[in-house]
């Protein structure tokens, strides 16, 4: 028999799950950044203004993470998580009273740069909760509560924002709020480990350690090929000849399975080697969004979409898990900081690169870039399963 929901997560500690409470809590009021296009056109900002408050937002995404490491590190989980929350809602509602286009750009760098210095603190907080052996679990239980709430607030937003953007911004700014009070009232900072006088403060204990200066960039080729499937993919359906609807069922099909499949996924999964698990998601990701060039109606797309889709579930908290069981226990943060810092630069250069090539040198070139480069990294990932596994046995024998 399957296993049931809880047992999924089975043994899983209360900090776990209240950060996942309050994940779904946060990512339902992800409302403003999916319909910014449509707030800053009723604002009159369009054409070449509008990049420049989208380019804001992405650039965020590269300092936030960064920032966050640090900080989870000096002076804290809880208190990092608070400063970004409390921020980005302070943020959210600058950018709805921002008179002019440079104004909105800074609101929206605000946002994104302490909205994103939260991911650091929690996964450094779900490393410090839970041993090797329960963390991809966690990490998948983090990713499930993201994919929720995400999935609500899409059909959320879309009803909101026909009543107002206002509502967007208030939901969005309040569901921070919550979260920064559950924060306050449901976890504890939890004790810090020493930290070594060489290593400092800075993200030195990273760039100094070999095999994440591997793992990392492979780990960013994967996340750019997936993050296409949120930027190539509707060029595409729109490219076919088919209405924003059909993108948008597509993106409702990936979050069925998404949050149906996952918890029964993991589970099964749980007790192979998690890095080999990765690589094999990893590669059936690259092939899902390479199909995406074959197809030409609705039928392909689910076809991509669902293939896609299983290899996120399979890949579900994996690299997250891998990159805290590399870390030392006093540079969790910064480890984890580098890690959200590569999502962002493989997201924002989806966002750029992948755009760019798609338009200029056609789609079947960056359709074989994905299915290449992703099978390529997914390979040299599973090189290094042996290194990993020494590191992760050194830091148990050590804890």
């Amino acid at each position: 028999m399957p296993p049931s929901l809880p047992s999924s997560f089975r043994g899983l500690p209360p900090v776990v799950w209240t950060i996942f409470a309050g994940t779904i809590v946060n990512r339902l009021g992800y409302l403003v950044t999916p319909f910014l296009v449509f707030f800053l056109a009723s604002r009159g900002v369009t054409g070449t203004d509008t990049s420049y408050v989208l380019g804001a937002l992405g650039a965020g995404n590269l300092i936030g993470p960064a920032v966050g490491g640090i900080l989870a590190d000096r002076i804290g989980r809880r208190p990092t998580m608070l400063i970004g929350l409390i921020g980005a809602a302070a943020a959210q509602g600058a950018l709805f009273l921002a008179p002019g286009v440079w104004t909105m750009a800074a609101a929206s760098l605000l946002i994104s740069t302490a909205g994103s210095t939260v991911s650091p603190a929690a996964y450094a907080l779900l490393a410090d909760a839970v041993d090797s052996e329960r963390r991809q679990r966690a990490y998948a239980l983090f990713g499930w509560g993201v994919n929720i709430g995400t999935a609500v607030a899409g059909v959320l937003g879309g009803y909101l924002a026909a009543r107002g953007y206002w509502l967007l911004f208030a939901v969005d700014a309040g569901s921070m709020l919550l979260y920064a009070g559950v924060v306050v009232t449901r976890l504890k900072e939890p004790a810090r480990a020493t930290t070594k006088e060489k290593d400092g403060i800075g993200y030195g204990v990273v760039l100094r350690d070999r095999l994440a200066l591997l793992l990392l960039p492979l780990f960013g080729i994967q996340l750019f090929v997936y993050s296409l499937t949120e930027v190539a993919l509707p060029l595409a359906v729109r490219d076919s000849g088919h209405s924003p609807a059909v993108y948008g069922a597509m993106a409702a099909v990936n979050a069925v399975l998404v949050v149906a499949l996952q918890p029964f996924v993991t589970a099964r999964l749980a007790k192979l080697p998690q890095l080999a698990v990765q690589s094999a998601g990893s590669a059936l990701i690259a092939v899902g969004v390479a199909l995406t060039g074959l197809a030409d109606g609705i039928v392909g797309y689910t076809v991509s979409v669902v293939v896609w889709s299983l290899g996120e579930v399979v890949v579900a908290g994996i690299a997250a898990g891998v990159v805290a069981n590399l870390a030392p226990a006093h540079a969790r943060g910064r480890y984890q900081g580098a890690f959200s810092w590569t999502w962002g630069v493989a997201r924002f250069a989806a966002l750029t690169v992948g755009v760019a090539a798609y338009t200029t040198l056609g789609a079947g070139v960056l359709w074989w870039t994905a299915l290449l480069a992703g099978s390529a990294a997914s390979a040299a990932t599973l090189a290094l399963v042996p290194r990993v596994h020494r590191r992760t046995a050194a830091h148990e024998l050590a804890a």
